[in-house]
């Protein structure tokens, strides 16, 4: 633990999206330098010039200790902390071009929530197998955490969870602002499970609203999305608590919630009739949950856990089931498999 280092200093963020930049601020603001990696070196020609991303966070100033490369090496160089905020399914192969610029000692944040397709592997497991790193060098930061928020600088809380508590506090300290507050937890599996799985939860909702449905249908959904979210984490290992906490009800009720969330804006569109493929070629965002619905529900049935949930939002997404057959079916399960 010694070799990790507890002052400010410089910290990059992969990559310059709508989270990795809202994030940079909240960094900036607690007194680092922040270097944002943005894919296109016209992007981070933009952000250095007008101190704003146009592409992702428009209209937001970006603080003066924020700048912009499209270099890899550049980036990396001399940081101390690696904050990795891409699409979770694109996680492996990015940072297998970005892990030998990496500093030997630099700490790597996750802000990622997702489970990889294929692996079934959470990011913290992707970024150890990828880099090496052992788990005291390897955090995640969960919550609830809507970019757009973030960037405007209003309130918010989250988890930063490290297998090494004193990493972890070290963390907490480099990215404490004036309105960001975040906790510390050990429970880094409990973490990384709320925050994918959440997101599967927000497309049912959003699905329901959709659909025309009002409150007692999505006060249900979420419910009984947390229920399946504890009973998965708790079977792998999890603390019950991170659950309750944060990184699991605080996250799971701002993207159930709130019309800012990718997730539930994706299902809504579902609700609507829309389907994935047509969604997608409407938006550049990412719903982490559209791509990760499959593994989740591979990952609950390989453990032997039971998760409608995860399989009806699956069905959909993929087209073999409508919104409406798939609250039609909510409605018409076995009350038996509810006896948790």
């Amino acid at each position: 633990m010694s070799h990790v280092p507890t002052k400010h200093g410089k910290v990059a963020v992969f990559t310059a999206g709508s989270w990795g930049t809202a994030f940079s601020i909240v960094l900036a603001d607690a007194g680092n330098e922040v270097v944002l990696w943005a894919r296109r070196e016209e992007l981070a020609r933009e952000i250095n010039e007008h101190h704003e991303n146009p592409d992702y966070q428009p209209g937001v100033e970006l603080p003066p200790a924020v700048s912009a490369t499209s270099d890899v090496e550049k980036a990396l160089h001399g940081a101390d902390m690696v904050v990795l905020a891409t699409p979770s399914q694109s996680l492996r192969a990015g940072l297998t071009e970005w892990a030998p610029h990496i500093e030997k000692d630099a700490v790597i944040v996750s802000l990622m929530k997702g489970v990889e397709l294929g692996t079934l592997e959470r990011m913290s497991e992707v970024i150890a197998q990828v880099t090496g790193a052992g788990p005291e060098r390897i955090a995640v930061v969960s919550g609830p955490n809507l970019s757009p928020e973030i960037a405007r600088r209003e309130p918010a809380a989250s988890v930063v969870a490290c297998a090494d508590e004193e990493v972890a506090k070290m963390i907490q300290h480099r990215i404490h602002s004036p309105a960001f507050r975040p906790y510390t937890s050990t429970d880094v599996l409990g973490c990384e499970l709320g925050g994918a799985y959440k997101n599967v939860v927000g497309l049912a909702v959003g699905m329901a609203v959709g659909l025309g449905f009002g409150d007692n249908t999505t006060a249900s959904v979420i419910t009984r999305g947390l229920a399946e979210t504890a009973r998965l984490a708790t079977a792998l290992g999890a603390n019950p608590l991170t659950l309750m906490g944060l990184a699991g009800l605080g996250d799971l009720v701002a993207t159930c919630s709130s019309p800012l969330s990718r997730n539930r804006t994706f299902g809504e569109k579902l609700g609507q009739g829309m389907t994935t493929e047509e969604i997608y070629a409407s938006t550049r965002q990412v719903a982490e949950g559209a791509k990760s619905c499959s593994s989740l529900l591979a990952l609950a049935r390989k453990t032997g856990i039971d998760a409608p949930i995860a399989e009806h939002v699956d069905a959909v997404v993929a087209g073999r089931m409508t919104a409406q057959e798939m609250m039609d079916s909510f409605i018409a399960r076995d009350t038996k498999a509810e006896a948790d």
